[in-house]
């Protein structure tokens, strides 16, 4: 399948599909012409480096795992470790999405009065809700309901 072909089909741009083969991910079996041409896995191996980008993984971390004979050799100790990476983001979130509703709804004059908003952004500054990346999580969940004043 040529690179044309490989782009409609996928949905990845020509100019990703040469990038990927730049950084080892996938692999041309040939020329037709001026252009690239593909085996018959290329689809899947798209597939799966799309879901390690979904996952957060890094284009190293995925090439190691996607395999250069073609074959796929994901490691699953490093797939535990995003999983715990994704649960520390969503635990994360939740506390966002948790105080954003507070915030919303709260009966206090002024945000900066609302003792819940001024602990998120307690938080915020010491850094215990960081953006991409964290680690560190507050531990309780915010409440949703209203301030009193």
């Amino acid at each position: 399948m040529d690179i044309a072909e490989v782009a409609k089909r996928s949905g990845v741009p020509a100019s990703t599909l040469r990038f990927y083969e730049e950084k080892g991910l996938i692999n041309s079996v040939g020329r037709q012409g001026l252009r690239r041409v593909f085996g018959v896995n290329i689809l899947e191996r798209l597939a799966l480096i799309a879901l390690g980008r979904a996952a957060g993984f890094s284009l190293d971390e995925i090439a190691q795992m996607v395999g250069a004979n073609g074959s796929p050799n994901i490691d699953r100790e490093l797939l535990a470790k995003k999983a715990d990476e994704l649960d520390s983001t969503i635990q994360k979130l939740i506390a966002m999405r948790d105080g954003l509703r507070h915030a919303a709804v709260c009966s206090a004059p002024s945000h900066m009065e609302c003792p819940k908003f001024r602990r998120l952004l307690g938080l915020a500054v010491s850094g215990a809700i960081k953006s991409e990346g964290s680690d560190q999580l507050p531990k309780r969940r915010r409440s949703n309901k209203h301030c009193s004043g």
